[in-house]
């Protein structure tokens, strides 16, 4: 059974740091198309970073360009947000995102973590 649990979400001040981790079960995020997802209040799950499968190279969507950075640590089968200068438009639920390709691709999410920006 596969299984993605998230942490580390929480209340922090704008321009505030926090790390986001998601420890997988069942699935192996070394080799594997790892992404971290959000989703703000009455708005689309957006993707906010990735990481290839065949190597650690790492895609951001605009907005987080260098303040979020996606790692993985492939001993401890966990992947890493680490968030930096935080605003308050980054106050979302933050999603792990785990593609497997068996004979199709299959995607595992965990549950999520709310991260909320407010002074």
């Amino acid at each position: 059974q596969v299984q993605l649990v998230e942490s580390g979400g929480g209340l922090v001040q704008p321009g505030g740091s926090l790390r986001l981790s998601c420890t997988a079960s069942g699935v192996t995020v070394s080799g594997n198309f790892v992404t971290w997802y959000r989703q703000a209040p009455g708005k689309e799950r957006e993707r906010v970073a990735n990481m290839g499968y065949t190597d650690d190279s790492t895609s951001y969507v605009d907005s987080v360009k260098g303040r979020f950075t996606i790692s993985r640590d492939n001993a401890k089968n966990t992947v890493y947000l680490q968030m930096n200068s935080l605003k308050s438009e980054d106050t979302a639920v933050y999603f792990c995102n785990v593609m497997v390709f068996a004979t199709d691709w299959v995607a595992y999410w965990g549950q999520g973590t709310q991260v909320t920006v407010s002074s």
